[in-house]
């Protein structure tokens, strides 16, 4: 028990892992550790032929939303970027809610993002369009084998948080215990009389799931692929619009490649950024605080 429990907490034995796995071919998918991926999308399909309210569809829109500010405004924006200060208590809570997207964990979610920042659109960069194909970039490298790991050199900042190892090391614990919740949910609450449980994790699991995930993705493939280019950043990012409503503002990537330390990305008022707005609202409240912005000379240097 006291091995287990020193594998979990131990960072240096995650880091340890990493490198002894570093060589392994990252072009190979993992199908078996896949599976679940490829599950929650026949999930979603099932729900053309299963009984509809439109309950199920408020609660898959309020878990899509949910989750989707978590990824953007946490996993991206905060673990990733670190463009705000907040408690350890709310570091926790939307770690937790983000981790239940099914995108993994904050920690290894962060590396590669800081990785995909040092490496844009080159060799070393796992998602891009423009060294991959575009369904390499959009789902294939986030299942492939080589992706599943860490390398905690670049997130050494969040490994010293016992609380996000642990979900990092478990998770796949907090989607399940979302189905298993949406499942008691619609057998035995008196609010989803007529729906199933089954109807409860179709919806409000597999297809909220799917549009956070494909939504996501987007952000790797569409906007280095699509758009407009404000900034030489010496990469293929974009500025895309459609991208941008559908990510809460993720698709202003142009505008976050030239800067990557805002909290806002979409850096003019006619640029929609909810992601921003949100975090703005949580500030009046003590709840996230220290927002970094991008200043007028920065914004304006288009060279």
């Amino acid at each position: 028990m006291k091995h287990f429990l020193l594998k979990i907490f131990d960072n240096n034995y995650a880091e340890k892992y990493y490198q002894k796995q570093k060589d392994v071919d990252g072009d190979t998918i993992d199908w078996f550790r896949v599976i679940p991926f490829i599950l929650i999308h026949f999930g979603a399909l099932a729900a053309f032929w299963t009984h509809f309210e439109w309950y199920l569809f408020w609660v898959a829109l309020f878990l899509f939303m949910i989750r989707m500010f978590a990824i953007t405004g946490f996993y991206h924006r905060y673990f990733a970027h670190k463009t705000f200060k907040t408690s350890r208590l709310m570091q926790f809570i939307f770690a937790f809610i983000g981790s239940t997207a099914a995108q993994r964990g904050p920690i290894w979610w962060a590396s590669h993002h800081r990785r995909h920042h040092l490496n844009s659109d080159r060799h070393n960069d796992h998602h891009s369009p423009h060294t991959h194909h575009f369904l390499w970039s959009h789902m294939g490298w986030f299942l492939a084998k080589k992706n599943f790991l860490t390398d905690r050199k670049v997130v050494r900042d969040l490994t010293k948080f016992k609380e996000l190892v642990l979900i990092d090391r478990f998770d796949w614990l907090p989607p399940v215990l979302l189905l298993i919740s949406l499942f008691v949910i619609g057998e035995h609450s008196s609010l989803t009389s007529g729906i199933s449980g089954l109807n409860m994790v179709i919806w409000g699991f597999c297809v909220s799931t799917i549009l956070v995930y494909h939504c996501t993705f987007a952000v790797n493939s569409i906007a280095h692929l699509w758009g407009t280019q404000r900034y030489n950043t010496k990469e293929e990012s974009k500025n895309n619009f459609f991208v941008a409503l559908i990510t809460f503002g993720e698709g202003w990537h142009n505008n976050h490649h030239h800067y990557p330390g805002s909290i806002r990305q979409g850096f003019y008022w006619w640029e929609v950024d909810l992601t921003y707005y949100a975090l703005r609202f949580l500030s009046f409240f003590g709840i996230v605080y220290n927002l970094r912005t991008v200043s007028k000379a920065i914004r304006q240097k288009h060279n």
